[in-house]
Protein backbone atom coordinates (compact mmCIF):
# COMPACT_ATOMS: atom_id res chain seq x y z
CA UNK A 1 0.00 0.00 0.00
CA UNK A 2 1.59 3.24 -1.13
CA UNK A 3 2.03 6.28 1.08
CA UNK A 4 -0.38 8.23 -1.13
CA UNK A 5 -3.10 5.63 -0.71
CA UNK A 6 -2.60 5.51 3.05
CA UNK A 7 -2.92 9.29 3.24
CA UNK A 8 -6.09 9.23 1.13
CA UNK A 9 -7.68 6.59 3.37
CA UNK A 10 -6.68 8.42 6.55
CA UNK A 11 -8.16 11.66 5.24
CA UNK A 12 -11.30 10.10 3.82
CA UNK A 13 -12.25 7.93 6.82
CA UNK A 14 -13.39 10.78 9.11
CA UNK A 15 -15.21 12.48 6.22
CA UNK A 16 -17.15 9.34 5.30
CA UNK A 17 -17.72 8.41 8.94
CA UNK A 18 -19.03 11.89 9.72
CA UNK A 19 -21.55 11.68 6.88
CA UNK A 20 -22.68 8.43 8.42
CA UNK A 21 -23.28 10.10 11.78
CA UNK A 22 -25.02 13.22 10.49
CA UNK A 23 -26.90 11.78 7.50
CA UNK A 24 -27.00 7.96 7.28
CA UNK A 25 -27.93 7.27 10.91
CA UNK A 26 -30.54 10.07 11.20
CA UNK A 27 -32.02 8.98 7.85
CA UNK A 28 -32.23 5.41 9.13
CA UNK A 29 -33.67 6.22 12.55
CA UNK A 30 -36.27 8.74 11.37
CA UNK A 31 -37.39 6.52 8.48
CA UNK A 32 -37.64 3.45 10.67
CA UNK A 33 -39.58 5.27 13.38
CA UNK A 34 -42.13 6.40 10.79
CA UNK A 35 -42.14 2.88 9.31
CA UNK A 36 -43.10 1.43 12.71
CA UNK A 37 -46.02 3.85 12.97
CA UNK A 38 -47.18 2.86 9.50
CA UNK A 39 -46.67 -0.81 10.29
CA UNK A 40 -48.68 -0.68 13.52
CA UNK A 41 -51.55 1.15 11.83
CA UNK A 42 -51.61 -1.31 8.92
CA UNK A 43 -51.36 -4.35 11.19
CA UNK A 44 -54.17 -3.15 13.46
CA UNK A 45 -56.42 -2.41 10.49
CA UNK A 46 -55.86 -5.92 9.15
CA UNK A 47 -56.37 -7.59 12.53
CA UNK A 48 -59.54 -5.58 13.19
CA UNK A 49 -60.71 -6.49 9.66
CA UNK A 50 -61.95 -2.99 8.91
CA UNK A 51 -63.65 -3.25 5.53
CA UNK A 52 -62.46 -0.85 2.89
CA UNK A 53 -59.37 0.16 4.85
CA UNK A 54 -58.13 -3.43 4.93
CA UNK A 55 -58.27 -3.64 1.14
CA UNK A 56 -56.37 -0.34 0.85
CA UNK A 57 -53.69 -1.61 3.25
CA UNK A 58 -53.34 -4.90 1.35
CA UNK A 59 -53.04 -2.98 -1.91
CA UNK A 60 -50.35 -0.71 -0.43
CA UNK A 61 -48.37 -3.69 0.88
CA UNK A 62 -48.71 -5.49 -2.47
CA UNK A 63 -47.43 -2.50 -4.45
CA UNK A 64 -44.51 -1.71 -2.15
CA UNK A 65 -43.31 -5.29 -1.73
CA UNK A 66 -43.63 -5.95 -5.45
CA UNK A 67 -41.51 -3.05 -6.69
CA UNK A 68 -37.79 -2.30 -6.17
CA UNK A 69 -36.81 0.30 -3.58
CA UNK A 70 -34.61 2.10 -6.12
CA UNK A 71 -37.54 2.43 -8.51
CA UNK A 72 -39.66 3.84 -5.69
CA UNK A 73 -36.99 6.45 -4.95
CA UNK A 74 -36.85 7.49 -8.60
CA UNK A 75 -40.64 7.51 -8.91
CA UNK A 76 -41.07 9.90 -5.99
CA UNK A 77 -38.01 12.12 -6.48
CA UNK A 78 -37.92 12.37 -10.27
CA UNK A 79 -41.53 11.50 -11.09
CA UNK A 80 -43.57 13.73 -8.79
CA UNK A 81 -42.10 16.96 -10.22
CA UNK A 82 -44.01 16.12 -13.42
CA UNK A 83 -47.16 16.62 -11.33
CA UNK A 84 -45.86 19.82 -9.81
CA UNK A 85 -44.79 18.20 -6.53
CA UNK A 86 -41.13 18.78 -5.71
CA UNK A 87 -39.59 17.27 -2.59
CA UNK A 88 -36.06 17.94 -1.30
CA UNK A 89 -33.86 14.85 -1.52
CA UNK A 90 -33.57 14.14 2.23
CA UNK A 91 -37.30 14.33 3.06
CA UNK A 92 -37.99 12.35 -0.11
CA UNK A 93 -35.62 9.61 1.04
CA UNK A 94 -37.28 9.52 4.46
CA UNK A 95 -40.73 9.24 2.87
CA UNK A 96 -39.74 6.42 0.51
CA UNK A 97 -37.78 4.43 3.10
CA UNK A 98 -40.60 4.78 5.63
CA UNK A 99 -43.26 3.65 3.17
CA UNK A 100 -41.11 0.80 1.91
CA UNK A 101 -40.10 -0.52 5.32
CA UNK A 102 -43.55 0.10 6.73
CA UNK A 103 -45.03 -2.43 4.32
CA UNK A 104 -42.61 -5.16 5.38
CA UNK A 105 -42.87 -4.35 9.09
CA UNK A 106 -46.66 -4.37 8.81
CA UNK A 107 -46.57 -8.04 7.87
CA UNK A 108 -44.12 -8.73 10.69
CA UNK A 109 -46.40 -7.05 13.23
CA UNK A 110 -49.52 -8.71 11.84
CA UNK A 111 -47.96 -12.15 12.16
CA UNK A 112 -46.71 -11.36 15.67
CA UNK A 113 -50.14 -10.19 16.82
CA UNK A 114 -51.82 -13.25 15.32
CA UNK A 115 -49.35 -15.48 17.17
CA UNK A 116 -50.82 -14.43 20.53
CA UNK A 117 -53.33 -17.12 21.66
CA UNK A 118 -56.93 -16.06 21.11
CA UNK A 119 -57.97 -17.30 24.54
CA UNK A 120 -56.06 -14.36 26.04
CA UNK A 121 -58.39 -11.97 24.21
CA UNK A 122 -61.37 -13.90 25.56
CA UNK A 123 -59.94 -13.73 29.06
CA UNK A 124 -59.55 -9.98 28.70
CA UNK A 125 -63.18 -9.60 27.67
CA UNK A 126 -64.23 -11.74 30.65
CA UNK A 127 -62.63 -9.32 33.12
CA UNK A 128 -64.32 -6.34 31.48
CA UNK A 129 -61.53 -4.98 29.28
CA UNK A 130 -62.30 -3.19 26.04
CA UNK A 131 -60.74 -4.27 22.74
CA UNK A 132 -58.16 -1.48 22.85
CA UNK A 133 -57.28 -2.27 26.48
CA UNK A 134 -56.73 -5.91 25.59
CA UNK A 135 -54.52 -4.95 22.67
CA UNK A 136 -52.50 -2.44 24.69
CA UNK A 137 -52.07 -4.44 27.90
CA UNK A 138 -52.06 -8.06 26.75
CA UNK A 139 -51.61 -8.60 23.03
CA UNK A 140 -49.17 -5.89 21.90
CA UNK A 141 -46.54 -6.47 24.63
CA UNK A 142 -46.34 -10.14 23.66
CA UNK A 143 -46.48 -9.37 19.96
CA UNK A 144 -43.69 -6.82 20.26
CA UNK A 145 -41.43 -9.34 21.97
CA UNK A 146 -42.05 -11.80 19.14
CA UNK A 147 -41.53 -9.13 16.49
CA UNK A 148 -38.46 -7.53 18.08
CA UNK A 149 -35.79 -9.73 16.36
CA UNK A 150 -37.19 -9.42 12.81
CA UNK A 151 -37.86 -5.70 13.30
CA UNK A 152 -34.27 -5.25 14.48
CA UNK A 153 -33.05 -7.09 11.41
CA UNK A 154 -35.13 -4.73 9.26
CA UNK A 155 -33.50 -1.76 10.98
CA UNK A 156 -30.02 -3.14 10.31
CA UNK A 157 -30.95 -3.81 6.70
CA UNK A 158 -32.20 -0.23 6.35
CA UNK A 159 -28.78 1.10 7.41
CA UNK A 160 -27.35 -0.53 4.30
CA UNK A 161 -30.31 0.39 2.07
CA UNK A 162 -29.73 4.08 2.75
CA UNK A 163 -26.80 3.89 0.34
CA UNK A 164 -29.45 3.98 -2.41
CA UNK A 165 -30.27 7.54 -1.37
CA UNK A 166 -27.09 8.62 -3.15
CA UNK A 167 -29.05 8.09 -6.38
CA UNK A 168 -31.30 11.02 -5.49
CA UNK A 169 -28.41 13.28 -4.40
CA UNK A 170 -28.57 12.68 -0.64
CA UNK A 171 -25.05 13.30 0.65
CA UNK A 172 -24.74 10.17 2.79
CA UNK A 173 -21.71 7.93 3.25
CA UNK A 174 -21.73 6.25 -0.13
CA UNK A 175 -22.04 9.50 -2.08
CA UNK A 176 -19.23 10.99 -0.04
CA UNK A 177 -17.10 7.98 -0.93
CA UNK A 178 -18.07 8.30 -4.59
CA UNK A 179 -16.96 11.92 -4.69
CA UNK A 180 -13.62 11.19 -3.06
CA UNK A 181 -13.08 8.19 -5.36
CA UNK A 182 -13.91 10.32 -8.40
CA UNK A 183 -11.26 12.80 -7.36
CA UNK A 184 -8.52 10.33 -6.31
CA UNK A 185 -9.31 7.35 -8.61
CA UNK A 186 -8.80 4.95 -5.67
CA UNK A 187 -12.15 3.24 -6.10
CA UNK A 188 -11.36 -0.18 -4.64
CA UNK A 189 -9.75 1.09 -1.45
CA UNK A 190 -12.35 3.80 -0.78
CA UNK A 191 -15.35 1.57 -1.38
CA UNK A 192 -13.77 -1.10 0.83
CA UNK A 193 -13.29 1.53 3.51
CA UNK A 194 -16.93 2.57 3.15
CA UNK A 195 -18.01 -1.06 3.49
CA UNK A 196 -16.05 -1.28 6.74
CA UNK A 197 -17.80 1.82 8.09
CA UNK A 198 -21.19 0.31 7.21
CA UNK A 199 -20.05 -2.84 8.99
CA UNK A 200 -19.17 -0.81 12.09
CA UNK A 201 -22.60 0.82 12.22
CA UNK A 202 -24.41 -2.47 11.62
CA UNK A 203 -22.33 -4.16 14.32
CA UNK A 204 -23.36 -1.49 16.83
CA UNK A 205 -27.04 -2.00 15.96
CA UNK A 206 -26.58 -5.77 16.21
CA UNK A 207 -25.15 -5.41 19.72
CA UNK A 208 -28.06 -3.15 20.67
CA UNK A 209 -30.46 -5.77 19.30
CA UNK A 210 -28.93 -8.46 21.51
CA UNK A 211 -29.11 -6.20 24.57
CA UNK A 212 -32.75 -5.46 23.78
CA UNK A 213 -33.58 -9.15 23.43
CA UNK A 214 -31.91 -9.95 26.78
CA UNK A 215 -33.85 -7.18 28.50
CA UNK A 216 -37.13 -8.36 26.99
CA UNK A 217 -36.35 -11.89 28.14
CA UNK A 218 -35.76 -10.67 31.69
CA UNK A 219 -38.94 -8.61 31.70
CA UNK A 220 -40.97 -11.54 30.39
CA UNK A 221 -39.63 -13.95 32.99
CA UNK A 222 -37.47 -15.85 30.52
CA UNK A 223 -39.71 -16.01 27.51
CA UNK A 224 -43.29 -15.30 28.57
CA UNK A 225 -44.88 -11.92 29.06
CA UNK A 226 -47.36 -11.65 31.88
CA UNK A 227 -50.58 -9.83 31.21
Amino acid sequence: MTERLVNILLESFPKIFLQGLIVTIPLTVISFALALIIAMACAMIQIANIKGLKQIVRFYIWIVRGTPLLVQLYLIYFGLPDLGIVLPSFPCAILVFALNEGAYCAETMRAAIESVPKDQLEAGYCVGMSYMQIMRRIVLPQAFRTAFPPLSNSLISMVKDTSLAANITVMEMFMQAQRIAGRTYEHLALYAETAIIYLIFCTVFTRLQRLGEKKLNRLSGGGRLNA
